[in-house]
């Protein structure tokens, strides 16, 4: 604690993912789907286009269909996104003590990222740490929650000093969590390979953020560096390799993949390979026994209890494959806390 700062003063921590309808229901979902697919962010097309395009078209569509999935998805605490995130909120504020005050917010939908950050104006916390809940950084995820929460607090009269973690895909707590969970599993049985699977976007994002030309979609992402070191890519390929060197993994033993991505009719490509194409040809080189991984989400959601743990395991088995397990994402787990804690502390 520096000099200007009062004994009694608490330092602001919000915790933001990304979010979840209010219910598996077809309305809750369809407004879910409508703020999410709207974001300038995450569809970056002029907005012209774009809110006629989802909104009336792709969203209507779309709903029902994952209003089927979510409903799987769901739970007696309902969603696993939104009862993980508070209970990592609350085991976080347990750990940091009493001279902090956590709050919790979701990018779309409920808890807002604004109520919560009107929770801690309202306890005139000194300063507030954001930290978004995406390992990696990228605009549509990571980038639209800072912009967001800039856009709330410009009205504030009196505006804090607040400061953002923008990425922690390195960071050692968050990589021995991980870890962990991986040995557990492996404890249990044999596996042939190792998959990491990261959520896709398009690669025009990634030269968006590439001012210098300096991306290649290839073994520029072999290290972390000034130039790239907020390349989505590169980073999931920098978590990548701190895990693989954790379970003792060779490169030919594990592979690294992209998936969830948005079919378009503008054909663009995401990054690649593609978790489920990818997948389909491990049995046919011998790879029976497979541990997935998904190191872009630190909450089980749909992406990884539905479309890793489900979908992709029967993509695999359809494919000759015999077992398939996904580890579980951190959640609240101790371990997990006591990094997030950490990463608070050092901001």
């Amino acid at each position: 604690m520096n000099s200007t700062t009062s004994p009694n003063a608490r330092i602001g921590v919000l915790l933001v993912n990304l979010g979840t309808p209010d219910s598996p229901n077809t309305p809750d979902v369809r407004r879910y789907l409508n703020e999410f697919l709207t974001d300038g962010r995450v569809v970056d097309m002029p907005a012209a286009i774009r809110y006629p395009l989802f909104q009336g078209l792709v969203v209507p569509l779309r709903a029902p269909k994952s209003a089927k999935i979510y409903k799987e998805l769901w739970t007696e605490r309902g969603s696993p996104l939104l009862f993980h995130g508070l209970d990592l909120q609350a085991r976080v504020q347990e750990a940091l003590g009493e001279h902090y005050l956590v709050a919790f917010g979701m990018r779309y939908q409920k808890p807002s990222i604004e109520k919560a950050l009107e929770e801690l104006r309202a306890a005139a916390v000194e300063r507030i740490i954001v930290l978004p809940l995406f390992p990696q950084y990228a605009s549509a995820s990571t980038g639209s929650v800072q912009e967001k929460v800039m856009d709330l607090v410009k009205d504030w009269w009196v505006v804090p000093s607040i400061s953002f973690i923008s990425q922690f895909a390195t960071d050692p707590g968050f990589i021995a969590t991980i870890v962990a969970r991986g040995r557990a599993e492996m404890d249990k049985q044999h596996y042939d390979h190792v998959v990491l699977s990261y959520h896709g976007i398009p690669e025009r994002h990634v030269k968006k953020g590439d001012p210098t030309n300096y991306c290649r979609f290839g073994s520029c992402c072999d290290t972390l560096t000034p130039q790239n070191q907020y390349c989505y890519r590169a980073q999931c390929f920098a978590t990548s390799r701190l895990i693989a060197a954790g379970l003792g993994l060779q490169p030919e033993q594990y592979t690294v993949a992209f998936q969830s991505r948005l079919q378009s009719r503008l054909r663009d490509p995401w990054l690649q390979p593609y978790t489920d194409e990818a997948l389909k040809e491990f049995p046919a080189k011998g790879i029976k026994n497979v541990l997935a991984f998904s190191p872009a989400f630190v909450a089980d959601c749909l992406e990884t209890t539905i479309e890793v743990g489900e979908e992709f395991k029967e993509l695999f088995e359809s494919a000759g494959g015999q077992h398939w397990q996904l580890v579980p994402s951190l959640n609240s787990e101790p371990q997990w806390v006591e990094a997030v804690a950490a990463m608070v502390r050092r901001n």
